[in-house]
């Protein structure tokens, strides 16, 4: 359970009750890893209801340990109640040209128009985010996207896991950005994105960054909304992953680590905000749900509110050490 304390539960801490939030032991699987132990994964989530549709579509990610090819696959999979998924679409590493892929962002922009924002390694490798339309969320050609922000875009070494809202007509792009070093050799360069993923370096820290947009394309950025404090659990990664809206706050659910060593196995967070701009953290003491198996690692959550429920999707450390996509519902009432 999380952790309280005088100084937010008088404070935000308030809005808690608000959102119900899953046990630890609560849920069931979804998507099942390619392979068992450390490395291999099934997460790094998006999810939503189509109402036309009467449909839950997610997007994941598929991943192997880093010496058989990383991020390799990533899929749309569609359901009818939330909890049985099937596979409607997917794409591998070789087709994006990418040394590995992340979290991306599924969205319905209107009747005819999907959206998928992916985030991949490019060329350089430093982490980027492209964006694909297509008329339904199973007719995807990656072939056709289009650059939508690259880490010069935000003056950083990479950018990475979009989430993306409509907000009274003007689109939020929440993302994790790695902010520039002070100084940058050749030899801190070639650190940093020698490997492909700057953010296991330890040299730079995983920020969350905003950018607004009017149409969804083209992009300014806001600057940085949830940095890392300098002490506590959180204090190498604040990656923000979805959002709910509480009257009078937002409320969003992190990915929380300690150190680089606790790359890829992040803890869950909770922050607030009135604006989306300005993000408090509520969970400082401590994570707010944990796994209980091997690092205990929950992170990407993603929650969908359908009617009197709200649906988590999420990533966690099972048994093995392998990552599975799991879901818990729990009701509002």
């Amino acid at each position: 359970m999380m952790k309280r304390d005088t100084e937010w539960q008088s404070g935000w801490g308030r809005y808690l009750g608000q959102v119900p939030v899953f046990g630890a032991e609560d849920g069931e699987t979804v998507i099942e890893p390619p392979g068992e132990g450390a490395g291999w994964w099934a997460g790094g989530c998006s999810a939503l209801y189509d109402a036309s549709s009467g449909m839950f579509y997610l997007y994941y990610r598929l991943r192997k340990p880093r010496e058989l090819g990383r991020g390799v696959e990533c899929r749309i999979a569609a359901s009818e109640d939330g909890r049985h998924f099937e596979d409607i679409w997917s794409a591998t590493k070789q087709e994006i040209e990418t040394q590995s892929m992340e979290k991306a962002c599924l969205m319905r922009v209107a009747e005819d128009l999907w959206r998928l924002y992916l985030s991949f390694v490019d060329g350089d490798g430093r982490w980027c985010i492209e964006m694909v339309e297509a008329p339904r969320p199973d007719g995807f050609d990656v072939r056709r996207r289009v650059p939508i922000m690259n880490a010069d875009d935000c003056e950083a070494e990479g950018v990475k896991d979009p989430v993306i809202y409509n907000i009274g007509g003007l689109f939020h792009m929440i993302v994790s950005y790695a902010p520039k070093p002070v100084r940058v050799d050749a030899e801190t360069h070639q650190k940093m994105h020698g490997t492909g993923d700057v953010y296991n370096t330890g040299i730079v820290k995983s920020h969350s960054g905003l950018a607004t947009s009017g149409n969804g394309i083209e992009w300014n950025w806001e600057g940085d909304i949830l940095s890392p404090p300098d002490k506590g659990w959180d204090e190498y990664c604040t990656r923000l992953n979805s959002v709910l809206y509480r009257s009078p706050v937002y409320v969003g659910f992190y990915d929380g680590s300690a150190s680089v060593e606790e790359n890829y196995e992040e803890k869950a967070g909770m922050c607030v905000s009135h604006d989306m701009r300005h993000w408090q953290r509520v969970t400082v003491e401590g994570p707010l749900v944990l796994s209980p198996h091997a690092t205990r690692t929950i992170r990407y959550i993603e929650v969908v509110e359908r009617e009197v429920h709200l649906h988590y999707f999420y990533e966690w450390t099972r048994p093995d050490g392998a990552h599975e996509l799991r879901t818990s519902v729990v009701d509002l009432r």
